[in-house]
């Protein structure tokens, strides 16, 4: 299963320099982001508290 950016829903590259970490509010969910959100500081919602960060 591809993994995908949290911020954008695109498809995480083998060899993307993305990142992945836990909801820092809820500790539930895994945040995933793309080099390009991470980059550009794109915002990104948790799925299951709702919390939304940078």
């Amino acid at each position: 299963m591809k993994q995908k950016c949290t911020s954008c829903n695109a498809e995480i590259a083998a060899r993307e320099n993305a990142t992945k970490f836990l909801c820092p509010n809820c500790g539930k969910a895994e945040i995933i982001r793309c080099e390009k959100c991470r980059k550009l500081s794109n915002g990104y919602s948790c799925p299951v508290c709702g919390y939304e960060g940078p």
